[in-house]
This record gives C-alpha cells, sequence and structure tokens, in this order.
C-alpha cells in the first residue's frame, strides 16, 4: 500500500486571501447585438464575475458516473452535494486522483485507506484531516487554497457568510468542494437508493458485488438524470451495472383470443 498523507487540524493555518471582487454592470444596449466582439465582452464580463473559464476543462470522473455530472466531470470552482455514502466519495476522487489532482478528505476518521485505494484513489494524492474540531469550514477554506480537489464532512451549520466566502475562494482557486450533506448552490445534488446485493442464494452465497441508483438534479438540467452503477463490483471497483432484460410473459389464451383480427382477405 503506498504512502498516505494525515493531518491534524492544528497543521492548517488560515491562508490570506481575497474574493475576487465584481465588476460594474454594462448595459447589453450599449453594445451592438451584431457585433463579433459582444460575446467575447459578455464572456470576459461573466468570467471575471465567476472567477473561472466558461470553457475551462472538468476533472476526469469513471465513466459510469460521467452523465451524473454537468459537463461529463468535476467543475473547478464549483461545490458538489453527496449522499453521506463513503463509495460514492472514494469513486469520484478516484479518476481526479489518478490524473495528478491532489485530494483533501476532512472530517471523516473512518475512512479507512484500503476501501479507498480498492475503489481506484491513488493514495500518493490524498491527504486526511480525521478531525478538524469546530473550525471545519476555515479547514476546508484553507485546504482549498492549495489543494484542486476538498471533501468535507460538516460537523454543524455554517453562517451563510462564511459559506459564500468559501464560494468566492473555491471559484478564485478553481478548486471543488465536495460535501457530504446539502449545500447551497450545489452544481449538482448525488443522492443513492435502490441497494441490492450480487452472489446471495437463498440463504446462502458470498457477497460479489453491490447495485446502486445514483440519482443527480442540477440547476443546469430540466429533470434529474439516473444511472444505475455498481459499487463496489465484483472486483471491488465501480462498474456501470449490466443491463437486465426482463423476461417476456406470454399472454393468456383467453386474452389472445379477444383481440380483434387485424388481417383480413381482399379477393
Amino acid at each position: 500500500m503506498r504512502a498516505i498523507v494525515q493531518l491534524t487540524a492544528q497543521h492548517v493555518h488560515e491562508a490570506v486571501g481575497q474574493a475576487p471582487t465584481g465588476t460594474s454592470s454594462r448595459g447589453a444596449s450599449s453594445m451592438g447585438a451584431s457585433s463579433p466582439g459582444t460575446v467575447a465582452q459578455l464572456r470576459a464580463q461573466v468570467e471575471r464575475v465567476q472567477g473561472r473559464r466558461l470553457d475551462a476543462p472538468v476533472l476526469p470522473v469513471h465513466p459510469a458516473l460521467a452523465s451524473l455530472l454537468p459537463g461529463g466531470g468535476l467543475r473547478p470552482g464549483s461545490a458538489y452535494s453527496l449522499p453521506r455514502s463513503t463509495s460514492v466519495l472514494l469513486a469520484l476522487l478516484a479518476q481526479p486522483s489518478q490524473a495528478g489532482s491532489w485530494c483533501g478528505v476532512i472530517g471523516m476518521p473512518r475512512l479507512g485507506a484500503e476501501a479507498a485505494e480498492g475503489l481506484g484513489v491513488d493514495l500518493s494524492r490524498l491527504v486526511l484531516i480525521p478531525d478538524p474540531g469546530a473550525r471545519w469550514l476555515a479547514v476546508t477554506s484553507t485546504v482549498a487554497e492549495v489543494l484542486p480537489v476538498v471533501a468535507v464532512r460538516p460537523s454543524g451549520r455554517a453562517a451563510d457568510g462564511e459559506i459564500s466566502r468559501l464560494a468566492a475562494r473555491l471559484r478564485d482557486r478553481g478548486a471543488v468542494l465536495l460535501v457530504q450533506g446539502p449545500w447551497p448552490q450545489a452544481e449538482a445534488v448525488i443522492e443513492v437508493g435502490e441497494p441490492t446485493w450480487e452472489g446471495v442464494g437463498r440463504g446462502h452465497g458470498y457477497l460479489s458485488g453491490r447495485e446502486v441508483t445514483l440519482t443527480s438534479s442540477s440547476r443546469r438540467w430540466p429533470r434529474s438524470r439516473r444511472a444505475r452503477v455498481m459499487l463496489p463490483d465484483a472486483a471491488g471497483h465501480v462498474s456501470a451495472a449490466p443491463e437486465r432484460m426482463r423476461p417476456v410473459e406470454a399472454l393468456p389464451a383467453e386474452s389472445a383470443e379477444s383481440f380483434p383480427q387485424l388481417i383480413r382477405a381482399v379477393g
């Protein structure tokens, strides 16, 4: 097993930084709608306000999870609301860590390194802060200054002003925040349900995998999206659940006779 970095809250100090300041708005009527520079000017203005490029590439995720996220990955500068499922969290951290992104996990003392590695997380790029204490939000904000992906399980309620400052810091640094629990203005909200286990017979058998339904809702979509995934599969990894064909039931004889005859002889 590769090395893993574990910190305490005392090792994390609040960094001094300024949130990106907004720019004064301009009336749309002052720019020609057909001018080639209009779109570029509007785009630059929105990017200054949001603190990130609109076409910035997303961090990769496993293909089985890509359809659940706007843009097919984790968008820098955004926050995501997750269920309190360690498997879902680790599945989202796996590809970014493998692609070279350092990941921090805050406030999850029971997260196992072996389980993380089994789901594909690169432990050499994983930082654990098991107990941030009451200042979990300040610790999260500090870690977001230096790590591109930060996951946290809040231990209490945060004030709206503190959440807004953290959101500004995420946009400024281009960091991704994964929150186990509800979070305002989340890019996407993921929920897990309908679990079924593979390998169980009638009172016997070995568990070989768990199949769950992941549901994602986002303000960018008119309706929620669903994906059936193995979490974990027989190899201990995440994968798309195999499509299962439902058996076709034969119609009873009396039902078949009740259908009208659609063929007639012409002559």
